[in-house]
């Protein structure tokens, strides 16, 4: 005979409630350490290794560029100004046309300048007829006293005469040349073939040589001087690289220039001048290169950018991203037997933005990490 098991109830429910609840907790705490022993399972599981990018050190050449902003003036730019006062009776040229050395540019009221052209060379007339007489009156008082029939005192007199008739008329000559030059001045005259500016007077304007603005001003960019300016240090670095300042001139690769519209100028130019003098506000040195401008497209006052190459042969270039800094100095790391060493190197203090020259620290051959070195350590293994 089966016998049946009873379950005594409490408190009006079934003991069968709390066996569901002690089963649900089991259950529970079950799936939580399957939970745990599935992620200890999983972080036993090794990580894939980390690959970087290496790199075998090797040797080619290598031009790298600065840029520097740069302001142009021509080769000469003269300011003409007027040398006698008078009122301008005529205006010789238009505003932006070339002009020759000599040209005649403005025309002065002429007027007084010949009538006193006129007086001088009247004056110096009356000078030579009055020297004539003294030197004939002393010859004749010469003749005399050789006959006794005057006194020395006489012929010192006639020749004190003589030397006045002299002196009178050297000082009309004088006057005389003053008065050409005057009137040759009312033809104001290119000093220098170039381009002629924009010209603020007009016919009938009273000028002089005081005048606050020049007639015009003519600018020879037959060349074009082109200035900007490097860093001390950077002047310094070429020095040591050079040997000089002079060699450096001599030697200096040929520079380009980028007109303010972004295009290339078509003409090569060459550093011909540095200053000897730092800036002591900036720090800087300025530079001037020469450039050709056969065409006039250069123009004096414009501003551009000089475009400045360094050629270097056979140099050992690797990516920036190759190196890290610590405590002002610049590593990478070469890969030897498998794992990486930190190595110091010496860069070239010019650089293209990407790529740095190494002088010293690595050789050819070497095979180094290509990219992230700031991210990792000595002594990881590289596979």
């Amino acid at each position: 005979m089966m016998k049946h098991l009873s379950i005594p109830v409490i408190g009006g429910c079934g003991l069968s409630r709390k066996v569901f609840s002690a089963l649900a907790t089991l259950l529970t705490v079950m799936s939580w350490g399957l939970l745990v022993l599935s992620c200890a399972e999983e972080k036993k599981k090794p990580h894939d290794t980390a690959h970087y990018q290496t790199l075998v050190v090797s040797r080619k050449d290598m031009t790298l560029e600065r840029q520097y902003s740069a302001r142009m003036t021509g080769r000469q730019i003269v300011e003409v100004r007027p040398q006698v006062a008078g009122c301008i009776t005529r205006i010789c040229i238009n505003e932006g046309n070339a002009v020759r050395k000599g040209q005649t540019l403005f025309v002065i009221d002429q007027v007084p300048y010949r009538a006193a052209l006129e007086v001088a060379v009247a004056a110096r007339k009356s000078a030579e007829a009055r020297l004539a007489t003294a030197r004939m009156n002393y010859e004749n008082e010469t003749l005399l006293k050789k006959g006794q029939v005057v006194s020395d005192v006489s012929v010192e007199t006639m020749r004190n005469a003589l030397q006045e008739a002299e002196a009178a008329l050297a000082q009309a000559k004088a006057q005389e040349v003053n008065a050409r030059n005057n009137l040759s001045y009312t033809e104001v005259k290119s000093p220098v073939s170039g381009v002629a500016s924009m010209i603020p007077w007009h016919v009938g304007s009273l000028v002089n040589s005081n005048i606050s603005e020049p007639l015009v001003t003519v600018a020879d960019d037959s060349e074009m001087y082109v200035y900007f300016s490097i860093s001390e240090n950077l002047t310094l670095d070429l020095i040591a690289q050079y040997g000089s300042i002079e060699k450096f001139i001599v030697k200096a690769p040929e520079v380009s220039l980028r007109m303010n519209n972004g295009q290339e100028y078509d003409q090569k130019g060459r550093i011909s001048a540095v200053s000897g003098t730092v800036d002591a506000q900036t720090g800087a040195v300025t530079l001037r290169a020469t450039f050709p401008n056969p065409g006039g497209i250069l123009h004096n006052g414009g501003s551009a950018t000089v475009i400045v190459p360094t050629h270097r042969q056979q140099c050992v270039v690797i990516p920036q991203e190759a190196t890290y800094e610590l405590q002002n100095r610049s590593f990478v790391y070469r890969v030897i037997d498998g794992k990486t060493k930190a190595t110091a190197v010496t860069l070239f203090p010019q650089n293209n933005g990407k790529e740095y020259i190494v002088e010293d620290g690595l050789s050819e051959g070497d095979t180094i990490i290509a990219e992230g070195a700031g991210l990792l350590k000595e002594g990881i293994e590289i596979k």
